[in-house]
């Protein structure tokens, strides 16, 4: 029979291990959030976004597409890093070697590397003067001021992104607008009308190619 309860603590050990196990269960079950805001999954998840709507093909593709290619890029962006922490932090706790609080160090060590090669020194800036500490140097900024940084630098650079990537799209529209108007079309909307042939510049761009290589070659 299986039996789940809490048993007594006679030892401090025993209450430090207890606390460990609680505080890893808190861990995983905010990994979603985790991925989210310090992964390289912002920038491609929104530039995706911006994508679709250049296009305006409404839910083609689906979010759920959108969403399994924004994590498989996520991955494939992140595998160094994820690599480096299962080498040298993962690996090394569960065969012993090394401790909780040693791994989880070292793990938030290496993600923070990868953060801050992304995020703009003027946003650590923002924040490190928020909360009243020092940048000196940025190596050193606490996790609390490097996560809110890196998002707003993700966001400004995947709006850029998108700003580019709605600049081809947008001439179509008004190029295919104003042929109906000279035209006397007024009654047919020109939405209708472009999108077949932003389709076709887009296919023949091969965007999906291009969006991928920038995005990637991004963080490197």
């Amino acid at each position: 029979m299986l039996q789940i309860g809490l048993k007594a603590v006679d030892k401090p050990e025993q209450l430090s291990q207890a606390l460990q196990v609680l505080a890893l269960l808190t861990v995983l079950s905010l990994a979603p959030a985790i991925l989210v805001l310090v992964t390289s999954f912002v920038r491609i998840v929104v530039v995706l976004s911006f994508t679709r709507s250049a296009l305006a093909t409404q839910q083609v593709p689906p979010n759920q597409v959108l969403v399994g290619l924004a994590l498989i890029l996520t991955f494939f962006v992140m595998a160094p890093t994820w690599s480096d922490v299962d080498a040298h932090a993962i690996g090394p706790y569960l065969s012993g070697d090394l401790g909780l609080h040693e791994a989880l160090k070292y793990s938030e060590t290496a993600v923070r590397r990868f953060m801050l090669r992304q995020t703009r020194g003027k946003d650590l800036a923002l924040f490190s003067g928020l909360a009243g500490v020092d940048l000196k140097p940025e190596e050193e900024a606490p996790t609390r001021v490097v996560i809110p940084a890196f998002v707003i630098s993700e966001l400004k650079t995947a709006f850029e992104i998108g700003f580019v990537i709605f600049l081809p799209f947008l001439v179509v529209d008004m190029v295919v607008a104003s042929t109906l108007m000279s035209m006397g079309m007024l009654m047919l909307p020109p939405m209708m009308i472009s999108l077949p042939f932003k389709v076709l510049l887009f296919v023949l761009a091969d965007g999906w190619h291009l969006i991928a290589r920038s995005l990637v070659s991004g963080f490197r």
